[in-house]
């Protein structure tokens, strides 16, 4: 499949929607956006070179080694968005199987990182402008510095390497594959397939807190034993959920209830131990 140069920009628009730090559409308070997902991400991808099922599929197993991604603090970790779109651009322009997509999709994850840091020092240059912009007392163009600016700079840090990466990286990524027949494609394959692993394992050390590991369990249970598919399983834990959320709120009001009246029966039990203590004294 050859990717198109209006593909290719559209490719990167939809990795400049998902990226950190753009407001627009879905996202999160200018933070995390849903379209950043790879499932999601690779759909988008899917649409617009053709096959939004083989998007949906690749974008998937790519989603997986980034199933337990967290942005915290100064943490830079790699870039689950744009290994969800050009990653999955350039698996479904070479024809590649989910599980080398993934292998090709990680390190490619690895430069949203920079691009992440390039954006971050140059926004450096705006901060000092809006600073100048307060003490002159120009609270509109203050506001104006905040807002068009970095997201024009963080257009064209998004969008001008994903349309560059998406036309011109098709014929690279297929040399590649060609040199990489037989034994090292499979080997590549495998890698692929182990990657999601470390992703579940890092979403699993979350569960391993009290009261939650038993829930865990009883999914397993389900699916394992009862046969129940990913659908059936996720109405059951709604309404559990539903329910626990209830009487876990229920027995925070009666707490928050319960409260005051032992604070009362404790300040009276004082003040008669008080005056017990004061008429043994006379």
């Amino acid at each position: 499949m050859q990717i198109t140069l209006l593909q290719a920009f559209l490719v990167g628009v939809v990795y400049y929607m998902g990226f950190v730090g753009t407001p627009w559409l879905i996202g999160c308070l200018g933070s995390l956006s849903t379209i950043q997902k790879p499932l999601v991400a690779g759909v988008l991808v899917g649409f617009i070179l053709g096959d939004p099922v083989q998007g949906c599929i690749i974008g998937a197993a790519v989603q997986m080694p980034f199933i337990a991604y967290i942005f915290a603090g100064g943490a830079q970790p790699n870039d689950p968005g744009l290994a969800g779109t050009l990653g999955v651009a350039l698996a479904l322009a070479a024809n590649l199987e989910p599980e080398a997509a993934v292998a090709i999709s990680v390190p490619i994850a690895l430069v949203g990182t920079i691009v992440n840091v390039i954006r971050m020092t140059l926004d450096v240059t705006f901060v000092h402008m809006i600073d100048r912009a307060c003490e002159k007392g120009d609270m509109k163009q203050a506001v104006f510095l905040h807002i068009v600016p970095p997201q024009i700079l963080c257009f064209i840090l998004c969008v001008v390497p994903v349309t560059l990466g998406c036309y011109f990286g098709v014929d690279a990524v297929n040399g590649i594959i060609e040199v990489m027949q037989g034994r090292p494609l499979y080997t590549l394959e495998v890698i692929g397939g182990i990657l999601p692993a470390l992703g579940i394992a890092m979403n699993l050390r979350t569960l391993d807190r009290p009261g939650t590991l038993i829930w865990f369990v009883f999914g397993f249970i389900l699916s394992a034993y009862l046969g129940l598919g990913a659908m059936p399983i996720a109405i059951i834990g709604f309404v559990i959920a539903f329910f626990y959320v209830q009487l876990e709120t229920k027995a925070e009001e009666g707490r928050g209830a319960a409260m005051p009246q032992i604070a009362a029966t404790s300040a009276s039990t004082s003040s008669v131990a008080s005056d017990d203590s004061d008429d043994d004294f006379e």
